[in-house]
């Protein structure tokens, strides 16, 4: 049988300061997007969007849409499944996230998204009815903690084929711009579903129920978290128009890529027998050579025959100015 929420968990009722959380969680996600468009149009010296930290404010931002998405669900199905509400915001996302993935193949085919955030909340809202009606409230706690977990839990390279990337249980990271597979974030929707089936009496008691968003400040989150699917599909097209105008107005960052440029080449040196601090030195050494000889590039490009002789010239005389002012050892 269908288990029934608490009386006062309304199927229609509205809270103000979840739209808030989900606008919040939007101007996030803008900034993120943003600092990675900065990065890939070469406007900054690096991606800072790809650093650790910029990795873990991606996966905060992401966690914190999926929570939501777990306690909308709950909020929506009320007392009753809203079956006609339910298949329309499905049908909505499930488009948006069919759009998103042909755009991008058209635009990004080598690194195209086939399953990102849209994706995955699509078949998690589907994944998560039974934990929302049928199942009890600790099986919901218990799913998730075993989502989370799956990663650690189950690999294999059978997993890695096209065909089941989707669930996130593979050895290697796929090719793409966005990757949300189910394991382990549809964890994070479960994890939604639970604190709403476990607090939403108590907080339909509390203050937080009655409060109304004031001032423009917290009314334009509320309003950007009612209509948070539009602006996801249309902020990006929006900030890299922009950024696209500025940079082939003020060209790239003079640091760009430089930072990247050293890294690499302190990596193939160590690999190659050199060692750590003349590897440093020469690193930082042959970007400025380059960049003083005509050979630098914001992205990477192929050398004539010429300019591949004078590169390798520069790099083992570089090399080896770094070796003999190295310290002995």
């Amino acid at each position: 049988m269908m288990r029934p929420l608490p009386s006062s968990v309304s199927p229609r009722f509205r809270y103000a300061a979840l739209d808030v959380a989900r606008g919040i969680a939007l101007v996030a996600m803008a900034l993120y997007h943003a600092t990675w468009d900065l990065g890939a149009l070469r406007l900054t010296p690096e991606n800072y969007a790809l650093t650790p930290s910029g990795r873990l404010a991606a996966h905060g931002i992401a966690g914190s849409f999926l929570i939501l998405v777990g306690i909308g669900l709950v909020l929506m199905n009320g007392e009753r499944f809203a079956a006609r509400p339910f298949v329309l915001r499905l049908a909505r996302i499930a488009g948006a996230a069919l759009l998103v993935t042909v755009a991008t193949l058209i635009t990004d085919p080598s690194n195209y998204i086939f399953f990102g955030i849209l994706h995955c909340i699509a078949v998690s809202s589907v994944l998560a009815l039974p934990f929302v009606r049928r199942l009890p409230r600790w099986a919901s706690v218990l799913a998730a903690a075993l989502v989370l977990a799956g990663p650690h839990l189950i690999s294999g390279e059978i997993l890695d084929t096209p065909m089941l990337s989707f669930l996130g249980l593979g050895r290697t990271m796929p090719q793409t711009n966005d990757y949300v597979p189910l394991f382990p974030w549809f964890g994070m929707v479960l994890a939604g579903v639970a604190m709403a089936l476990y607090g939403l009496a108590t907080v339909r008691r509390s203050r937080l129920a009655t409060w109304t968003a004031s001032g423009r400040l917290a009314r334009g989150l509320a309003w950007a978290g009612r209509h948070s699917l539009a602006i996801y599909l249309i902020h990006q097209p929006i900030l890299m128009g922009l950024f696209t105008g500025i940079v082939s107005v003020t060209g790239p960052h003079p640091q760009a890529g430089v930072a990247e440029f050293r890294a690499l080449y302190v990596r193939n040196c160590l690999a190659t027998g050199g060692q750590t601090q003349a590897c440093t030195r020469a690193a930082a050494c042959v970007s400025d050579a380059f960049r003083r000889e005509n050979l630098w590039a914001d992205r990477p490009r192929s050398f004539t025959a010429e300019e591949r002789l004078r590169a390798q010239g520069l790099s083992q005389g570089c090399y080896e100015a770094a070796e003999g002012s190295a310290p002995a050892p």
